[in-house]
């Protein structure tokens, strides 16, 4: 059994608070449940077992018709809540009961004002045991593969059996029976399982210059410099209580950059030789410090962060290319720009507190030149490939101190796809069409730099 009080001076604790909104954003990777009220909260728990369950007390509350709604909101696929139960346990203090699915460690935290959210307490229930994001990246190339390996055996039986079936039809009128002359015997499929002796993941074809917007690759990018799976970590920006920004017609950024990063990620993967990693794959929230442990994780050769960003002019258009500046942003509006994606912690409800001191440093400290430098060159080739889509904002990769691309040791871009905040560009952010010439650009931009700069070999081999 574990305890956590978040407690706060008399003062602070408004009794009879009201609730403003509950909140619950189910993921694989950790179910985050929030209670918004008009006042500061505190609260304490514990775990319970047989069944496991985790028990809330939230005191200064009256229980209230948008307290029982939470009972409701939890989905039947919530990896980790079965159910919640709410009742008032004591005069102004509410008990949440919550069935659990597995066991969990749970956070409790409280979040003050910002943004358009009042005071937030935050549960978030994370598994105990944390997945092997490298290990699902591996299975997950070995199940495509036995698919794709599958279909060619499935295709050549249904080949072997039209030309047996053809072969009957044409064959002469005998007696003889199946082995006389003029009859063909039937083919017969391999006895072995072809799978056991099918080539990897069939290679998807490579843009030609008969797709819009798309250059087809130069003759001297050679695939066989590549020699190991490159993993390319996907990073959609925002998430869950973060929006990020919101066009003029109400389209999200948090939603739009999942699609386009859900797409980067399909076209990547159909790649025999890299696969790629999401940092979401839903709509909750992950804080800066965790995408870029999460791509260190998958020992990620390249990390590319997908935004949609907004300006305080609704004028600015064009998209954008980004990388870590050591020594300043470029100019006024990168550094803008850096100022607004850093505070996502803030608006997404980051737990501070209990930051990894490991990350803390790499982020604050340990970003290189070599870094910079390679991430410079990804970034020209994305741009040069986005340039041909539609219009550019700039035409060079501009720098400033965007936390999210610190890794010391991972070549970071972020790529602004178009400004939400423009009317025009909101609607081609609304095109399927646009998003997929957009990411075929980005994976060109992809592939070319791995063509002029060949990942080393990796001292464990995928």
């Amino acid at each position: 059994m574990g305890s956590l009080a978040l407690l706060l001076g008399a003062r602070e604790i408004a009794w009879g608070a009201a609730i403003v909104a509950v909140r619950v954003w189910p993921a694989d990777d950790y179910t985050r449940v929030t209670i918004e009220s008009d006042a500061a909260l505190s609260a304490r728990h514990f775990l319970a077992h047989a069944p496991d369950r985790l028990v809330i007390d939230v005191d200064g509350l009256e229980l209230s018709p948008q307290l029982r709604e939470l009972v409701g909101k939890v989905r039947s696929d919530d990896p980790y809540i079965a159910a919640v139960r709410v009742g008032q346990n004591q005069p102004r203090v509410v008990r949440l009961v919550v069935d659990l699915k597995q066991a969990v460690a749970p956070e409790l935290f409280a979040l003050t004002p910002v943004a358009a959210y009042q005071h937030r307490l935050v549960f978030d229930l994370r598994p105990v045991r944390e997945r092997d994001p490298l290990l699902e990246l591996i299975r997950d190339k070995e199940q495509a593969e036995q698919k794709a390996a599958q279909a060619v055996q499935d295709a050549l039986g249904e080949f072997i059996g039209r030309m047996n079936a053809a072969g009957a039809a044409s064959a002469p009128t005998t007696t003889a029976g199946a082995g006389a002359a003029g009859m063909s015997p039937p083919v017969a499929l391999p006895s072995a399982p072809f799978a056991a002796s099918a080539p990897p993941l069939a290679r998807a074809p490579a843009p030609t210059a008969s797709q819009p917007g798309v250059a087809a690759l130069p003759p001297q990018i050679a695939q066989s410099k590549i020699d190991r799976l490159i993993v390319v970590a996907v990073d959609p920006g925002h998430g869950g209580e973060d929006p990020g920004a919101i066009g003029p017609s109400g389209l999200r950024e948090k939603d739009v950059v999942l699609a386009i990063a859900m797409l980067l990620r399909d076209r990547l993967n159909a790649q025999p030789n890299m696969r790629a990693m999401l940092t979401r794959d839903a709509d909750f929230f992950v804080p800066l410090h965790e995408r870029v442990r999460k791509a260190r994780r998958v020992q990620a050769d390249l990390f590319v962060s997908i935004h949609a960003d907004a300006f305080m002019s609704p004028e600015a258009r064009g998209a954008s290319v980004f990388a870590l500046s050591q020594h300043g942003a470029t100019s006024s509006a990168a550094r803008w720009m850096a100022d607004r994606e850093n505070a996502s912690d803030l608006v997404g409800g980051a737990n501070l507190r209990h930051k990894d001191e490991t990350v803390l440093r790499t982020l604050l400290d340990m970003s290189t030149t070599a870094q910079i430098k390679d991430s410079l060159k990804l970034g020209n080739e994305v741009l040069g490939q986005i340039g041909k889509v539609g219009k550019l904002h700039k035409g060079n990769v501009e720098q400033a101190s965007f936390a999210v691309l610190k890794a010391p040791d991972i070549p970071s871009i972020l790529v602004e796809s178009a400004f939400i905040s423009n009317p025009g560009e909101e609607a081609r952010l609304r095109d399927p069409e646009y998003r997929a010439q957009l990411v075929a650009a980005v994976a060109t931009g992809i592939q070319r730099y791995f063509a002029r700069n060949p990942p080393l070999a990796r001292s464990r081999q995928l």
